[in-house]
């Protein structure tokens, strides 16, 4: 049996490198832990985490072509990251000119959890734990 112990990172590339650079620091709080300028790629490379724990490399490369993301494309779904208080988080959202879809409630857990987009459309849910 292969021994997994957890998830290592996500890899996303980027349209626009600093908007989406801005976003997950800014707007999402990942505290930048690394940033490589890869010249002989013309990409750079950041290194976020989310409360001491590496989570998301986030890439920049030329005119990278586009795929879907909508939560119901073939392939990767959305990210989910977990929340205390989702009105809250909502509410912080907001105040960055992030907005939500309504909120809604998980049928078979009783948790409310909602999905907005990042700079390119990909889907992230908040779900309260």
């Amino acid at each position: 049996m292969l021994q997994l112990k957890g998830i290592h990172h996500i890899a996303i590339i980027a349209s626009d490198y600093e908007k989406s650079k801005s976003f997950y620091t800014d707007v999402l709080g990942f505290k930048i832990d690394r940033e490589v300028n890869r010249v002989e790629r013309q990409s750079f490379k950041l290194d976020l985490s989310l409360n001491g724990q590496y989570c998301i490399e986030l890439f920049s490369f030329p005119e990278p072509p586009k795929r879907p993301s909508r939560p119901e494309a073939t392939g990767l779904r959305h990210l989910a990251f977990q929340v205390e208080n989702i009105e809250e988080a909502i509410e912080e959202l907001v105040k960055k000119d992030v907005h939500p879809e309504p909120m809604r409630i998980d049928e078979f857990t009783g948790k409310k959890f909602t999905f907005f987009a990042d700079p390119d459309d990909l889907p992230i849910e908040l779900y309260e734990v």
